[in-house]
């Protein structure tokens, strides 16, 4: 039974690789036994987390790439080809919110920064989308199949105020994730699957100050989540890593266009 939650020989392209939530991804994939491409757009980190992959033993390629340029991402699979011959596995992480992105409470609801929400929603949907393309075809060419997971979010399913576009751009990934898999398996039966892991909410960079006071209270925003949450904490970055390994082993492998919801149990919860 191990066995089929290693993924011992797969080679996963994480996206989003730099961020918080994807160094917790990375490192659940290399205890799996895998080998994993860390793609982001800021170059010191992505080498330097595979650098300390590599100098522990494992295998790591750190890849600079944005997630709406096509070319980037292209020449960045042509990287990981190049390296490891084989691509099985790719994480849709990138994505996330902007200040510009966001519809303060005292602002006039029919004065928003529409250009801002549409650059939020675009980067959730469209940055999934167009790495699926790039290493998607590279999963299908390279021999055995392999699992594609896009990371969701509890605002595809909930009316989440303030963060319009980042709602719309994960509710359209949800519509995609069913889609694409659909797709796959008409065209490829059950050699490449995808599924989506919803996180419920984590602290990363993007939301700490929305969440938490500098001296490490909660924010009115936050004691409303922590209300909503029925486990009453925030979740441990850490505690994503067996869900993800899952969906991308072969231990998942009837799994397809599903959704799994690691969030304490607030997308159940009716607040009574």
């Amino acid at each position: 039974m191990s066995e089929n939650f290693s993924l011992q020989d797969k080679v996963i392209v994480v996206t989003g690789g730099t961020g918080i939530l994807g160094q917790s991804f990375i490192d659940g994939i290399v205890e799996a036994g895998g080998t994993v491409g860390i793609l982001g757009r800021n170059a010191e980190v992505a080498h330097g987390r595979a650098a300390a992959i590599n100098a522990a033993g494992g295998r790591a390629l750190g890849l600079v790439a944005d997630v709406l340029d096509e070319d980037q991402l292209r020449a960045a699979c042509q990287q990981v080809m190049q390296a490891f011959g084989q691509i099985d596995g790719l994480v849709n992480a990138a994505g996330g919110n902007g200040a510009d992105g966001v519809l303060a409470p005292e602002e006039d609801v029919f004065k928003m920064n529409l250009a801002g929400m549409k650059r939020v929603m675009e980067l959730n949907v469209w940055g999934a989308i167009l790495p699926t393309q790039v290493f998607g075809e590279a999963i299908a060419q390279t021999g055995q199949g392999g699992s594609i997971v896009n990371i969701s979010s509890m605002n595809s399913k909930r009316a989440i105020t303030k963060v319009l576009g980042y709602n719309m751009g994960k509710a359209a990934l949800d519509c995609y994730n069913q889609w694409f898999a659909v797709e796959m398996a008409n065209r490829y039966g059950d050699k490449i699957r995808m599924n989506a892991l919803a996180p419920g909410f984590f602290l990363t960079e993007q939301n700490r100050a929305l969440l938490t006071t500098p001296d490490g209270g909660f924010t009115e925003r936050g004691q409303l989540v922590i209300k909503q949450t029925p486990f009453k904490r925030f979740g441990q970055p850490d505690e994503l890593k067996g869900a993800l390994v899952w969906l991308l082993s072969d231990a998942s492998r009837f799994v397809t266009g599903s959704m799994i919801c690691v969030d304490g149990g607030f997308s159940i919860f009716g607040g009574v």
